[in-house]
């Protein structure tokens, strides 16, 4: 199967009604991505279903949110609060903390089912009885039946909150991508890319997401947000963050074996080797790039948020977080993050198992490359 970006937005438009795609940013995007779907991923049968079903739900809601907003231009008018952004290299227990922020009601996290489908609008009335959160409930059962080793590697529930892959890739400029597929020529791209658009379209969901359901303190997660913080935060100009420890050499093996098992439904190429090298050399720049903009801007935006604390007395390392940003954890807010806490404890899901050496990187080697990184944070657990 070779895709093709016209026949592709010609899908979404007959799927839809709809034409308008909006600024032309996102067609860059789309035209690199199709490209290295072509040429570098090496999809099986199901990586090209995987692959349409993507590309075609972003451009589908791309166009209904566009039309959301010519039929109500008042949306613009929304003001987003904060946000407060958990980043952080993968598997240093961002999951875990951007959770337990969502559980504190008074923030507004972006969760799974409105991610994966924007429109119409949620309502706050009907935000727990959605039938787009069945939907999700439904696909999930489904990945985990196909694929049941991913719940021990990530938690996923319906309305709990996700990363912002969805809304970035709208704009066709995720680094996700690079974790679903190996596309190095499109990461190459991505890595140079102007990311300012993809932000500002980001923030354009977000309105459109909290405009009949507040409240409006938005947090959010992700760590590929660390590699492009200079334009977050020209599009959220108040902006923090919360940004998770841990030595990167416990971290680099667990990235691999979740990305390798992700890659091995879309594609039957298997090169453990190579994978450890380009994740290495991926999130090494993604923290110096992080590290650079916090040099720049100063510590006053960032919050330092070890793992190990995280993993012992989160309700602890959740109100001294807030201490530093200001906020305060209420009585209800602490009644649900311990009820969260109960009942996700560390493993509770299974063991995930993994090995440096299956990716052919040492310890010494990985924490050669961040030792920058681990000079300046507490990042040994």
């Amino acid at each position: 199967m070779s895709f093709s970006a016209d026949e592709l937005e010609e899908g979404a438009r007959a799927a839809t009604g709809l034409d308008d795609f909006g600024s032309t940013y996102y067609r860059e995007g789309l035209d690199r991505t199709v490209e290295a779907l072509n040429a570098e991923a090496g999809l099986n049968d199901l990586g090209n279903v995987i692959q349409n079903a993507t590309i075609s739900n972003a451009l589908i809601q791309r166009l209904r949110i566009v039309d959301t907003y010519k039929q109500h231009p008042e949306i613009d008018d929304e003001v987003i609060g904060g946000p407060v952004f958990v980043i952080g290299l993968p598997r240093t227990g961002t999951t875990a903390l951007s959770q337990l922020v969502a559980s504190d009601p008074q923030f507004r996290s972006l969760r799974m089912w409105e991610s994966q489908a924007c429109t119409p609008p949620p309502e706050a009335a009907t935000q727990h009885t959605d039938p787009r959160i069945a939907q999700a409930a439904e696909g999930i059962a489904m990945m985990d039946n196909m694929f049941p080793r991913m719940k021990t590697m990530m938690n996923s529930e319906p309305d709990a909150p996700t990363e912002c892959q969805d809304l970035m890739g709208m704009s066709f400029r995720t680094f996700h991508f690079d974790g679903v597929v190996r596309v190095p020529g499109y990461l190459s791209w991505l890595m140079q890319c102007d990311m300012r658009e993809t932000y500002t379209f980001h923030r354009q969901v977000l309105k459109l997401l909290q405009w009949h359901c507040p409240p409006t303190l938005w947090h959010l997660k992700t760590p590929v947000h660390m590699f492009a913080l200079d334009a977050l935060v020209e599009a959220y100009p108040n902006a923090k963050f919360l940004w998770s420890h841990r030595d990167p050499a416990k971290v680099l093996a667990s990235v691999c074996s979740l990305i390798a098992y992700v890659r091995s439904w879309s594609s039957d190429r298997d090169d453990a080797h190579e994978l450890g090298a380009e994740q290495l050399q991926s999130w090494a720049e993604a923290v110096r790039r992080a590290m650079d903009f916090r040099k720049r801007f100063g510590d006053n935006r960032f919050v330092d948020v070890s793992f190990a604390d995280l993993q012992t007395d989160p309700i602890a390392t959740l109100e001294a977080s807030y201490a530093q940003l200001g906020l305060t954890l209420s009585s209800e807010g602490r009644t649900r993050v311990r009820e969260w806490s109960t009942d996700h404890r560390p493993g509770s899901r299974g063991e995930h198992s993994y090995d440096l050496a299956d990716y052919g990187l040492t310890p010494e080697q990985v924490r050669e490359r961040f030792a920058d990184y681990l000079a300046a944070y507490d990042a040994t657990a």
